[in-house]
């Protein structure tokens, strides 16, 4: 007997996916914390000074997610309203936050801000 495809919403369901420090591979996010943000309108968004000299119609694919708050940024703790995200294991520096947002590169403004580097990251699907 084959097993049914019917959503469940138990909490036995392990996520999609789950992003690793590429360092020292301990789990710093999964899909679920994941906030999601419709795509910006590109390097137009941006002010002149920012923009690249490259292609301005091109979409470029976000090279950041942006998470929940989660228990392991430190530095959320301390009071801090923005600074860099580090791994709890290795230290090494996953991202950025900031309460009063910031800008991906799609050209969308992301409020509040708490944005870990895609190139940090491994992307694991269990």
């Amino acid at each position: 007997m084959e097993a049914s495809n019917t959503c469940d919403t138990g909490s036995d369901l392990k996520p999609e996916v789950i992003y690793r420090c590429k360092k020292c591979r301990r789990i710093v996010a999964s899909a679920d914390q994941v906030v999601a943000h419709q795509r910006g309108g590109g390097q137009k968004c941006f002010k002149w000074k920012k923009r690249s000299d490259g292609d301005d119609d091109a979409e470029p694919e976000c090279s950041s997610i942006f998470v929940e708050p989660m228990k392991w940024m430190q530095t959320l703790e301390e009071g801090c309203v923005q600074d860099k995200l580090q791994c709890v294991g290795c230290k090494a520096r996953l991202g950025y936050f900031n309460w009063a947002g910031m800008q991906c590169n799609c050209g969308a403004w992301v409020n509040p801000a708490f944005q870990l580097h895609k190139s940090r990251l491994d992307e694991c699907r269990p």
